[in-house]
């Protein structure tokens, strides 16, 4: 096969992890982000629209930083500077509550919008995940913490996805007590990576090797087994009793969500792990994340992360959550449908007709005119009814 043929070949391929959608799931797609984006609005949050491309600098400052092999970069041939195109729109909508917006008060936004990774880390290998979110900026407290658990829940129960189960932690306990042992960088990252792992015979050896304290040593310890139902929070009381204040004020945060769960989702399945440490590098207090059965990674995720803002000039309090809704598609057991009802129109130079084709579209009828000399009959267009003159020579709707 010479290039030329290979070339050819290749056209209609795409890059790995990126893939086009075709009319039926663009269907569904489209009608899934005006519901939710709909829902948020119900709900007081506003969408922005981020733009694709910013200054690399920019889209890495601060929390950026963790998704620096992530970001596809390029030259911008107006400026020489280096851009990226972005990979999550979670700092830009920080970005725009902290530069653009800078109200006192809290601020709710939300967006749904294409992203794109060098490296595929979700749903079927996708590069290009379709992320939806919401953020709230300007309270710090169990209720707006509550608030974005709840609003992430009624997502996922817009999109279809069911038996939903959360895990549930608080980045605070680890922070508070690696601050109280001193750990180093180097130290405390080896740490974390072994709990994440729950390899406790490595906790052991990092710790003793260590010489730590023995009371927040046991506490470090303790950490990855600190798992499962509610339970795991009287546990955690005795645990912590010598910790110190920032230890048991996380604490109390969870037994205080635990509470508003108990009372507004007596139904929801969670799972307390203390250990449970996503997004380590910039959430600062609760974190949690939606599963259900038979998937093995998170279907979305969130928590809080005070302060993101400062690396623009204005630190607030901030919790949100995302997810990709290609993915929730894809897990869906309750999808809209994919085809719409239409109606047919005749290939006719008729002026009433084309009135009527004009009536029925301003009220929301989906018409297809045909095209003259075409052979497909309305079934194969998709219709299901078709407009014919009856006899008093009005043009109507009729079945097919």
């Amino acid at each position: 096969m010479t290039a030329e043929d290979t070339s050819k070949v290749t056209r209609w391929m795409l890059p790995e992890g990126i893939e086009e959608v075709l009319p039926a799931k663009a269907d569904i797609v489209e009608q899934l982000r005006r519901r939710l984006l709909d829902y948020f609005s119900r709900c007081g949050y506003e969408q922005i629209m981020t733009p694709f491309i910013e200054y690399l600098d920019a889209l890495l400052a601060g929390a950026g930083k963790e998704l620096g092999d992530q970001v596809f970069k390029i030259t911008d041939s107006l400026s020489g500077q280096q851009v990226g195109i972005r990979a999550d729109m979670t700092l830009q909508a920080a970005r725009i509550d902290a530069h653009q917006i800078k109200k006192d008060i809290p601020v709710r936004l939300c967006y749904l919008g294409t992203v794109l990774r060098t490296f595929s880390d979700g749903f079927a290998g996708s590069r290009a995940p379709l992320q939806v979110g919401a953020e709230l900026y300007g309270h710090k407290g169990i209720e707006s913490d509550f608030e974005i658990l709840e609003l992430m829940l009624d997502m996922l129960a817009e999109t279809g996805i069911k038996d939903v189960h959360i895990d549930l932690g608080h980045v605070g306990i680890f922070r508070s007590l690696a601050s109280q042992a001193g750990l180093d960088d180097q130290h405390e990252q080896q740490l974390f990576e072994a709990l994440q792992r729950k390899a406790i015979p490595e906790i052991h050896d990092i710790l003793q090797g260590l010489k730590l304290d023995k009371v927040i040593s046991d506490c470090l310890t303790a950490l990855a087994d600190l798992n499962g139902g509610i339970e795991v929070l009287d546990r955690a009381d005795k645990v912590f009793a010598s910790a110190g204040a920032e230890v048991k004020a996380a604490l109390d945060e969870m037994k205080q969500i635990s509470i508003l769960i108990g009372k507004y989702m007596p139904d929801l399945p969670v799972h307390y792990d203390l250990a449970e440490l996503r997004g380590y590098a910039y959430q600062t207090g609760m974190v949690f994340a939606a599963f259900i059965p038979g998937y093995g990674q998170e279907i979305a995720r969130g928590g809080r992360y005070d302060d993101i803002g400062s690396i623009f000039g204005r630190a607030r309090p901030a919790t949100g959550f995302s997810a990709d809704l290609k993915t929730l598609i894809q897990l869906s057991s309750d999808l809209p449908a994919a085809t719409r009802r239409a109606v047919f129109a005749p290939a006719l130079d008729d002026d009433a007709l084309r009135e009527t084709i004009k009536d029925l579209r301003q009220q929301g009828e989906r018409v297809i005119a045909a095209l003259p000399g075409q052979q497909a009959t309305a079934a194969e267009m998709g219709c299901d009814r078709l407009l014919s003159k009856n006899n008093k020579g009005r043009w109507e709707i009729v079945p097919v």
